[in-house]
This record gives C-alpha cells, sequence and structure tokens, in this order.
C-alpha cells in the first residue's frame, strides 16, 4: 500500500501549494513540467520493459492485447465512465465539484494507475506510483490553482482504487510464477513508456500524430499470465 499511500498524500501537499501558493500559473510553466515529466516516464517504463527475458512473448502480448482492447474499445468506456461520473458528481457545477470530478477521474482512468498498482501488489515496486505521484501532483498544482480545494479531495477515490487494485494483486501473487510476473511487467512498463510519448508528443491534426490509446492496450498485460499458464500446465 506505499505507492497508493503515497501518491495520496502527493496529491494533497500539492492541492494545498495550488490553491495558497500558486494562483495564477502562467501556462508556459504547465506546458514544461508536462514535458519534463513525460520524459522521466518514458524513461521509467522503458528501464522496466528492458527486464524482460522474453522479447517474442512482449511482442505478441502487445499485439494481441491491442487486439481485444480495440474490439472491446476500453478507451471508449473509460471516456463514457468519466463522462458518467461528472454529471452525476456535478452537484450544481461549483468549481469544487468541477476539481474534484476533473480529477479522480485524470488521476483514476489512466493505466498508469492500473499497472502502478499491479506493480505495487505483485512485486512491492512501487517506482511506477512514484512517478505517477509526480505527475498527479504537478497536475494538482495547476488544477487546484484554477479550480480550488476540491482537487484535494481526489486523493480518496484514487487511494481507494489504487489501493483495492494493490491488495487484490497482492492476494493472487502466490498463484503466479516470478516468471509470469516478471513478464506481465515488462509488458506494464512498456503501457507506461507509451502514456510518457503522450505526454511528450500532443495528438495533432496538422502533424497527423493521433494519441496512443493505451487503455485498449491493458490486455496486454494479461497475456503472458495466460500464455505461460499453459505452458507450464503442458509440462
Amino acid at each position: 500500500m506505499l505507492g497508493p499511500i503515497v501518491n495520496a498524500l502527493v496529491i494533497v501537499v500539492c492541492s494545498l501549494a495550488g490553491c495558497f501558493v500558486l494562483r495564477g500559473l502562467p501556462p508556459r510553466f504547465e506546458e514544461i513540467i508536462k514535458k519534463a515529466i513525460g520524459l522521466s516516464i518514458v524513461y521509467v517504463g522503458l528501464k522496466g520493459s528492458f527486464e524482460s527475458e522474453r522479447v517474442l512473448l512482449l511482442i505478441m502480448s502487445m499485439v494481441a492485447g491491442a487486439v481485444i482492447g480495440e474490439l472491446i474499445n476500453i478507451d471508449k468506456l473509460m471516456n463514457r465512465l468519466g463522462d458518467w461520473a461528472e454529471k452525476k458528481l456535478r452537484m450544481g457545477g461549483g468549481t469544487f465539484s468541477k476539481g474534484f470530478v476533473s480529477a479522480s477521474i485524470l488521476f483514476c482512468t489512466g493505466s498508469m494507475a492500473i499497472v502502478g498498482s499491479m506493480q505495487s501488489g505483485l512485486q512491492g515496486n512501487h517506482e511506477t506510483l512514484f512517478a505517477k505521484s509526480i505527475l498527479d501532483g504537478s497536475i494538482s498544482l495547476v488544477f487546484s490553482a484554477s479550480m480550488g480545494i476540491g482537487v484535494l479531495f481526489s486523493a480518496i477515490p484514487v487511494l481507494l482504487y489504487q489501493g483495492g487494485i494493490a491488495l487484490a494483486s497482492l492476494a493472487i501473487r502466490d498463484y503466479l510464477t516470478a516468471d509470469i510476473i516478471r513478464e506481465m511487467s515488462a509488458v506494464g512498463n512498456l503501457l507506461v513508456a507509451a502514456i510518457g510519448f503522450n505526454f511528450l508528443i500532443p495528438e495533432s491534426r496538422a502533424t497527423g500524430f493521433s494519441a496512443i490509446k493505451v487503455a485498449n492496450l491493458i490486455p496486454a498485460i494479461f497475456i503472458p499470465w495466460i500464455y505461460l499458464a499453459i505452458v507450464n500446465f503442458l509440462h
């Protein structure tokens, strides 16, 4: 639970700083902070993905996971969930509600939250959630400076959501071999790197670049589990 707890605390501290210290932050600071964090996320993701000892399995998992995720269209489902939550929780459209809903959706629905929480539970590796904490903290600074104290309370759903995933992963860890955990983590880290690339290269019609729908790649994390479980069973 260390990763989820640190993530929630960073959101609280940075939201307070944004509310009382950084009101009126110029947009250029937001942009350069975003690029710096994007580079850091790419590094963390690629570094973790290099731990894979089965490169062909990693590639196969990414392709199969992409097909499954695109068929289900997880990205679209997550966006619909976010839209639904925003409508239900807006409560008159005040800035408190707007800040709470906007931050909660952003911090909880990303694949980095899922991957990082799984790594915390399966491996006791909190590196991804620590990187996410820096990202969330920077966003909290900017959001709270413009939308107020509601952003701070997004720490509650973040803690409950990521903590729940970490505890669930911990509960099934005994059923996973070290080989499976390593390969699942490598695929997950590659998805983390994809998030970083999205921060560095924004979607643009002018350049023809479309953002990577990382949510649609989430099924790839579980392909090594299925493949290696079958291989181990047959042997």
